[in-house]
């Protein structure tokens, strides 16, 4: 057969369709292949923190006396968790009454230690109240909750635990708090430092939950163990006829800008929630915009669990908190990397 000049290009042009479609073909398969090893390293994903169970959580069949508060770490491990964070009042009013308190004491971060040892469950922290004022204007008072919260102190490193969790109450004139509340942090924390322990001030009400203010405090003290532990919902300044719990919020602080403020120092995250839809989503807070700015502080220590509403029960509102975290924390996580 006699190959002519229009047989030539007939046939460049046919291996050049074809050519095009096989490329094609591949560049779709290719993209193909892409977006399911997106999609599975999504679903793959995990959370870029871990996850704790805040035994406040569990307050109502605590004071109930359905659960006792010595069986916590198994409690947590039933439910999941790999860390947990103690409530000092649950063990504190006890060992106050105890004919010898020390003694009392060391009998229960005995049995504390060895049950988080036999759950496989990590100490935390300890979330101290009730043991004074740290930030109380009075010298002789000041002085007098340092010297209380040092025992939680030693609780806290004989337990591993990495840090201890404080309230900053007292004056409520600004500057006044201000002077105060770094006289008595930066002296727990300097006793704290000796114990590699870390002291938290957690964003509880009145001037403790002005974010900024706080923050111009924990620069004051200027320690490395000395920080924060955000609190996704504590953020009231003033309740009304001055109640410092239960009464009606009537000035808050921004929440979102406070968690952002109080991020560059946290050492420990609470994830506070108080009511879900049937999507699973938190009501009151935007969970993706709060974890946003978690991750964004590059933190990836732990989260605590803290429910704290009323239509679910503590379990359930344990589980649909900790189920949301994961959700939203695979998400960020898995879009991050």
């Amino acid at each position: 057969m006699k190959i002519t000049p229009t047989k030539v290009s007939s046939l460049l042009l046919i291996l050049f369709l074809s050519f095009g479609i096989y490329s094609c073909k591949d560049q779709k398969s290719e993209n193909k292949n892409s977006e399911i090893s997106q999609i599975q390293a999504g679903e793959n994903a995990e959370p870029f923190f871990k996850l704790s169970l805040a035994q406040w959580s569990l307050n109502k069949p605590i004071y109930a006396g359905e659960l006792d508060p010595m069986d916590f770490a198994e409690t947590a491990s039933e439910m999941g968790f790999e860390g947990i964070e103690y409530v000092s009042g649950f063990y504190g009013q006890q060992i106050k009454e105890a004919e010898n308190p020390e003694k009392a004491m060391q009998k229960v971060l005995d049995t504390l230690k060895a049950k988080s040892e036999e759950f496989n469950v990590e100490n935390v922290l300890i979330m101290v109240d009730g043991e004074g004022e740290l930030a109380s204007p009075n010298q002789a008072e000041r002085k007098k909750a340092v010297e209380n919260h040092k025992k939680w102190v030693d609780a806290a490193n004989f337990l591993g635990a990495h840090s201890i969790r404080v309230n900053l109450f007292g004056s409520e004139e600004s500057e006044e708090w201000k002077a105060s509340a770094t006289k008595g942090l930066k002296a727990l924390s300097e006793y704290a430092a000796e114990k590699n322990v870390n002291v938290l001030v957690e964003n509880h009400g009145y001037l403790s939950s002005d974010a900024a203010l706080l923050v111009d405090v924990i620069e004051e003290v200027n320690m490395e163990n000395c920080g924060t532990l955000p609190d996704f919902g504590n953020f009231c300044l003033k309740r009304e006829d001055g109640e410092r719990w239960e009464a009606k919020c009537v000035e808050e602080y921004p929440k979102y800008q406070g968690i952002e403020e109080m991020m560059p120092h946290a050492k420990a995250v609470s994830a506070k929630s108080y009511n879900f839809n049937e999507e699973g989503e938190e009501t009151t807070l935007d969970y993706e915009r709060i974890l946003k700015i978690v991750q964004d502080a590059g933190y990836t220590g732990f989260v605590g669990v803290e429910y704290e509403g009323e239509n679910l029960s503590p379990e359930e509102g344990i589980e649909a908190t900790r189920e949301l975290l994961i959700e939203v924390g695979s998400k960020l996580n898995s879009t991050s990397n």
